[in-house]
């Protein structure tokens, strides 16, 4: 299955371990840069603010990567983003990474739409339809 929005990132000395292998917790900061991208793609932001200054946002309530093969300091990963499931106030997003043909791991993240009042605390939302017509279900292959 064709993913819905592909991000390539190189892998930077930093992001390894003594041995030049990505440390596992760079997965996540991975992911979150394709999130961050394909929202973009689709003309909207992670965090934003309303004309009546209501921020918006979509914070994670979940998080999960599992390894498969490690990457290595200079890799080209690609990171294929794929939407699993569109809910009232939820969105779930599965990542896949790649070096070429060889799968690296895969993840999913769930984030829920929420608003903020100036000076107030994030409140779960119903996702408004012009935002959620712009996400179309496509759970990713992960053979």
């Amino acid at each position: 299955m064709t993913a819905q929005f592909t991000h390539v990132r190189r892998v930077r000395f930093a992001d390894t371990d003594v041995a030049g292998i990505v440390h596992f917790s760079n997965f996540y900061r991975f992911m979150e840069e394709a999130e961050h991208e394909y929202f973009r793609s689709l003309g909207l932001k992670i965090m934003d603010t309303r004309p009546d200054g209501t921020a918006v946002g979509w914070p994670r309530v979940r998080a999960t990567c599992t390894f498969e093969s490690p990457a290595f300091y200079d890799d080209l990963v690609e990171v294929d983003v794929n939407i699993v499931r569109v809910g009232v106030r939820s969105l779930t997003l599965a990542f896949r990474f790649r070096r070429g043909q060889q799968q690296l791991a895969h993840g999913e993240v769930k984030t829920v739409f929420c608003t903020c009042a100036t000076g107030g605390k994030f409140e779960s939302a119903d996702i408004p339809p012009e935002i959620a017509a712009k996400f179309v279900e496509c759970p990713p292959n992960r053979a």
